[in-house]
């Protein structure tokens, strides 16, 4: 059982394959980042009416990604006689034979392309139902297989982002340290330039201005914003079941309180330390796209 508060990439592998008297099947499964689920098949077409539980069982186990399904299958020699499966053929006639009374227009395939639906043909000397059973047990195997990677990968972005997360933190402890230091340091250099003016400029107007320049420099509500989101990361790190929009979601919020911090920088310190959080972020949301 797979544990559902862990992190799962959406960039996975998995191979399986199968050989018995009937020959052999081999079957891929893989997966990358997609903002929903998209599954892709590309089946034999003796087996291609496996695809609809192939698809509901992709749909039940997995949330997101886009996730290619490649099944083969070789019969051996004496299995590759094929045979017309004549129910089907008189079937696909009849209905052929509605569309061309309905539609004079439309074409008629050929003889190749009426052989290539599902189903006309046969293998002989073949269990069929064997091999489909068969074949299931092998895509559900694949897809243990797969869910199995993509947590390992997820662990990996785990870590990735827990420790970006960590130099988020400390980025915002560095400004709280600065911010008293960068506030006194404003007021002097502000008191100085207006020295020269001081007989002239009201006593109240001079402190409206240093409470101004105060307000402009505050960044606590900022920081204070940066920590709850980093916070909110981590906690849906622990989450149960897909969480990719969501940290990305927070991603956004994380840029847009550092694009703020900067905004209001006004040393090279806290430029710095404004600069180092985009980066730290940046690095994360890359990651949180491959992330279900």
């Amino acid at each position: 059982m797979v544990d559902q508060s862990k992190v799962h990439s959406m960039t996975a592998f998995a191979r399986q394959s199968r050989e018995d008297d009937w020959g052999s099947l081999q079957l891929e499964l893989r997966s990358v980042n997609q903002r929903y689920l998209e599954p892709f098949f590309r089946l034999p077409e003796a087996l291609r009416d496996l695809e609809p539980a192939f698809r509901e069982a992709l749909r039940t186990r997995l949330a997101r990604g886009k996730v290619e399904c490649h099944l083969r299958f070789e019969p051996t020699d004496i299995s590759e006689t094929l045979a017309v499966n004549h129910t089907r053929l008189v079937a696909l006639a009849a209905a052929l034979g509605e569309i061309r009374e309905a539609l004079p227009q439309v074409a008629m395939p050929d003889a190749l392309s009426l052989l290539e639906h599902p189903g006309v043909l046969d293998a002989q000397g073949i269990d069929l139902d064997l091999v489909k059973a068969e074949a299931t047990a092998l895509f559900e195997a694949a897809l243990d297989e797969l869910i199995e990677a993509r947590a390992r990968e997820g662990d990996k972005l785990a870590v990735m982002i827990r420790e970006r997360l960590a130099g988020v933190r400390e980025q915002v402890a560095e400004v709280r340290r600065l911010m008293p230091t960068i506030l006194e340091r404003q007021r002097a250099q502000l008191l100085e330039r207006l020295e020269t003016v001081k007989a002239e400029l009201d006593p109240q107007r001079l402190e409206a201005e240093l409470v101004l320049l105060a307000q402009k420099a505050d960044v606590d509500e900022e920081l204070d914003r940066l920590e709850a989101h980093v916070s909110e990361v981590e906690r849906q790190l622990g989450q149960k079941g897909p969480k990719g929009r969501r940290l990305d979601f927070l991603m956004q919020e994380l840029n847009r309180e550092a694009n703020t911090l900067s905004s209001k920088s006004a040393v090279a310190s806290t430029t710095r330390c404004a600069v180092e959080l985009k980066v730290l972020i940046e690095q994360m949301r890359e990651q949180i796209q491959n992330i279900e």
